[in-house]
C-alpha cells in the first residue's frame, strides 16, 4: 500500500471527534483492509448491571473500521461516507476487554465500495458483531 494511503487513514481516525472520544486506534492496514481497536471504558457501559459496552459504541467502531478499509483500497479515493451499514450483534462483549474490528473492502465500483467486517473481544472464533455495508467512493 502506498505510504500516503496509510498516512491518510491514520489521520482520518485521529481527526474524527467520536474516534478520539472512544479512544479508537488504527491497529493494522493493508490494501482494502483495516483493523481498529477500542479499549474498554466504563463511560461506554450500556448495562450497568453487567458492565457490557453499549451497542452504539460497537456500531461506531465498526462503521469507522469499514470506512478505513474503503480508504485503504487501491481503487478507492481518500474520502468516503457511509451509505448503508447493517450490523448483526451476536453476543455481548466481555466487560473489560478491548474490542477490535477488522474490515475488508471486497468490491469497488465507480461510485460505491462494498465492505464486510467483524468485531471481536479477543476470541476470534466468537465474534461480538458482524457488519456489511456500502460506502461512497469520492472522485
Amino acid at each position: 500500500m502506498p505510504p500516503d494511503k496509510h498516512k491518510i487513514v491514520g489521520q482520518f481516525i485521529r481527526a474524527l471527534p467520536h474516534c478520539r472520544a472512544l479512544d479508537m486506534t488504527l491497529t493494522d492496514i493493508g490494501p482494502g483492509t483495516a483493523g481498529v481497536a477500542m479499549p474498554y471504558d466504563e463511560r461506554l457501559i450500556g448495562d450497568p448491571e453487567t458492565g457490557v459496552i453499549h451497542g452504539g459504541a460497537v456500531s461506531a467502531l465498526m462503521d469507522t473500521c469499514c470506512g478505513a478499509a474503503v480508504m485503504a483500497h487501491p481503487d478507492a479515493a481518500a474520502l468516503t461516507a457511509t451509505i448503508d451499514l447493517r450490523i448483526d450483534y451476536m453476543r455481548p462483549a466481555i466487560p473489560g476487554q478491548t474490542i477490535t474490528a477488522r474490515a475488508e473492502c471486497y468490491h469497488v465500483t465507480r461510485s460505491v465500495a462494498f465492505v464486510r467486517a467483524t468485531a471481536t473481544d479477543g476470541d476470534e472464533t466468537r465474534p461480538v458483531a458482524s457488519a456489511t455495508g456500502a460506502f461512497t467512493v469520492e472522485s
